[in-house]
């Protein structure tokens, strides 16, 4: 399937790119070199190979085939009765290849988890591990997991019959999650496995701060986990701030024509400001006033809904707030009622992407442990956004903010940017 979307991609880009019918039929005889391209990049394999693998993920790979089929097809044409390509006609070749191509492969892995079965997995262990995999397999449904029940088996040095073989004739995939799992048990599964064809998936406990990210170098036969315990550089700091820049400002003209639509639906369903504004804790804690639109019944208060004194932990959230109006569940579940912030990146308060302003009286509560979310400037939207939203436990949200905080690029940032637009339509956690 993945193959089929590169050659549609790859004969629209063609067909532009040579304005001739007559010329068509040498152009698209090029088509097998565009997928011999794409096997070459490993454009074919990691779906396999990978327990979550999103078209986001292929975005550098992509990039370099549709350049690398435009090259080829420059080349290769004026061998042939087509001609040659002008400089603009490769261009546009490059183009129309690389946005198809995400488009088709989207539309392709999307497809394909609607017309086939997801993969039985077993969870071989308990505890954290084996619960952390379970929701994750709940929260992200492209994974394609059905986890099944699997019983313990006993250590891997054990010989004799230990159920691993039985357990792999019944599953398409084995999920290891357990913090003491041993060497002998992985490599009698990996026999195991590679046996019946099944996929194996091993969870490392190294988790939090104690994650290597993402480097692991060999010295002969030992797997060395490399940390990065520098700062992000200053470089990084200015590209990101010119990054928040172009973007909110962009983003503000854009929605111009939108923003009167909204503020109208606000006023019609509910009497108050279009407007809210609130204190929230900043980049070192330091308050800034955020601005939203208002999704809630003026006069109404947080008091009226929870006691902060009473939260186990420094977080809340409400599936069915009796506060929140009509039209702002729908801004809510979209996201729109964050679109002013956009002010606040040009301000300088907040970036694009970055952990949640979080509540004064919320952060006041912070453990030391918790304070690493107020080293970088809070975003609009972030990995919290992305990676479950509100059903995320305040175990859960850290980690995925740690790994951010303190694995920070515009790389990642344009990343969650691209996964924010899904997340944000198919509602998961948004109340």
């Amino acid at each position: 399937m993945l193959a089929l979307a590169d050659a549609i991609a790859a004969a629209l880009a063609t067909l532009l790119a040579v304005p001739s019918i007559s010329q068509w039929p040498w152009a698209l005889a090029a088509l097998p070199l565009w997928l011999l391209l794409a096997k070459l990049l490993g454009l074919y394999d990691r779906d396999h190979q990978a327990i979550r693998h999103l078209t986001i993920d292929e975005v550098p790979g992509i990039t370099a085939w549709a350049a690398g089929g435009a090259a080829l097809l420059a080349l290769v044409l004026p061998l042939t009765p087509a001609g040659g390509l002008t400089a603009s006609a490769a261009a546009a070749t490059f183009v129309c290849a690389a946005l198809s191509v995400f488009v088709l492969r989207g539309g392709a892995r999307w497809l394909w988890r609607r017309l086939t079965p997801p993969e039985l997995t077993a969870v071989i262990g308990n505890g954290e591990l084996a619960e952390a995999i379970g929701r994750k397999a709940h929260l992200f449904a492209d994974m394609h997991l059905e986890l099944v029940a699997s019983p313990q088996p006993p250590r891997g040095d054990s010989e004799g019959s230990d159920g691993l073989d039985e357990l792999a004739r019944r599953v398409d995939r084995v999920i290891v999650a357990s913090e003491g799992a041993d060497s002998g048990l992985i490599s009698r599964l990996v026999v195991v496995c590679r046996a019946e064809g099944v996929k194996l998936s091993v969870i490392s406990p190294l988790r939090g701060r104690a994650r290597p990210f993402p480097r692991i170098s060999q010295v002969a036969d030992l797997p060395v986990l490399e940390y990065d315990t520098w700062d992000v550089s200053r470089s990084t700091l200015l590209l990101k701030r010119a990054f928040d820049i172009a973007v909110s400002t962009a983003a503000l003209v854009a929605l111009t024509p939108l923003l009167p639509l909204v503020a109208l639906a606000i006023k019609l369903d509910s009497r108050g400001p279009v407007i809210f504004s609130q204190l929230r804790a900043g980049m070192g804690g330091r308050p800034f006033r955020i601005f939203k639109l208002r999704t809630m019944f003026v006069g109404q208060s947080l008091s009226d809904v929870v006691s902060i004194e009473d939260l186990r932990e420094p977080m809340f959230k409400l599936r069915r707030d009796p506060r929140v109006t009509r039209v702002g569940q729908m801004l809510r579940r979209l996201s729109l009622d964050e679109l002013p912030q956009l002010v606040n990146v040009l301000k300088g308060d907040m970036s694009i992407v970055g952990p949640r302003p979080e509540l004064i009286e919320l952060v006041e509560r912070y453990r030391p442990e918790h304070m690493f979310r107020l080293d970088v400037k809070p975003g609009i939207t972030g990995p919290m956004q992305v990676f479950g939203r509100g059903e995320l436990s305040f175990p859960e949200r850290l980690a995925v903010e740690l790994d951010y905080v303190e694995n920070m690029s515009l790389a990642r940032d344009l990343r969650i940017l691209f996964l924010t637009v899904p997340a944000a339509f198919k509602g998961t956690g948004a109340f």
